[in-house]
């Protein structure tokens, strides 16, 4: 397929025909990713991503080592409170 790059704005556009997009599963609206892979554009449709605990969401940063020991941060005991402060 040929088609041409147009203005959109300040910026540059593809237009797609619909049914190329609907052979490869991508419809108006889906967020996909662009990469530059050996000077060619790659699309590809971005999955659905489910819902993660905040607890999963650590052990993807920390890994192992936090499923093992817990959370890495450690309570900082800064002394008891010093002047006053109105609420």
């Amino acid at each position: 397929m040929q088609t041409t790059i147009v203005k959109w704005g300040n910026s540059q556009g593809i237009r797609l025909p619909k049914a190329f997009l609907k052979s490869v599963q991508i419809a108006e609206n889906d967020p996909i990713d662009i990469t530059l892979e050996n000077e060619k554009i790659v699309i590809k449709k971005i999955s659905a991503r489910e819902h993660k605990t905040t607890k999963q969401r650590l052990i993807e940063f920390y890994g192992e080592k936090y499923k093992r020991k817990g959370s890495p941060q450690k309570e900082i005991n800064w002394g008891n409170p010093e002047g006053s402060y109105f609420m």
